[in-house]
């Protein structure tokens, strides 16, 4: 039998062992302890071993190193960071297959922006890259091309590049830079 596909997902924001996000985002669990559990059922019922998943930093927040490594390992996927502000010693320590401030990968064919915070520019805006971003916790509306992927927005669970396609499809809002017009050209082609 073969194995299934492998899968890309984002995620950011999760804050795992972070009490004062429950109020501060509005998360509707009456306990960390719940809300933690409640993060890792919902990335696991998405992700499968094989799947690759870029989590755009805050991904614990006041958890102990041995906090963060038990969750870590329970979570399926190869998991990438693009590091947050909250994203301390503790997170930076966890065998992540890469940590980066910045990554463009191509994903399915386009190519995507990684970064914790959201862009108003960034490379390949106008030949169609995305800028998906966290830190927001939803409260900065989406363009045509960027996304804000954390949790918040997203029933708690990582997300596919099909799903960010479909949400920005239905959202009008050019992005700044393309506002402005098109960039000249140097002479390696670059804007």
């Amino acid at each position: 039998m073969e194995a299934a596909p492998m899968k890309t997902f984002f995620t950011a924001d999760t804050h795992f062992g972070h009490k004062g996000v429950l109020s501060m985002a509005g998360r509707p669990f009456a306990s960390i302890e719940e809300h933690d559990e409640a993060l890792i059922a919902a990335w696991n019922a998405v992700v499968g071993p094989r799947d690759e998943v870029y989590h755009l930093g805050d991904f614990a927040m006041g958890a102990t190193p041995e906090r963060c490594q038990a969750i870590f390992r329970r979570l399926r996927g190869r998991k990438h960071l693009i590091r947050g502000n909250h994203d301390k010693k503790r997170v930076l320590d966890l065998p992540w297959y890469s940590r980066q401030d910045l990554a463009t990968p191509k994903v399915e064919g386009t190519r995507v922006v990684l970064f914790h915070y959201p862009m108003r520019a960034w490379a390949g805006a106008f030949r169609g890259s995305l800028q998906l971003f966290g830190h927001t916790h939803g409260r900065l509306p989406d363009t045509s091309q960027s996304c804000d992927v954390g949790v918040d927005r997203w029933s708690y669970a990582p997300i596919s590049l099909g799903q960010i396609m479909e949400r920005l499809a239905a959202t009008p809002t050019i992005p700044e830079e393309r506002l402005l017009g098109e960039p000249q050209e140097d002479e390696d082609g670059e804007a």
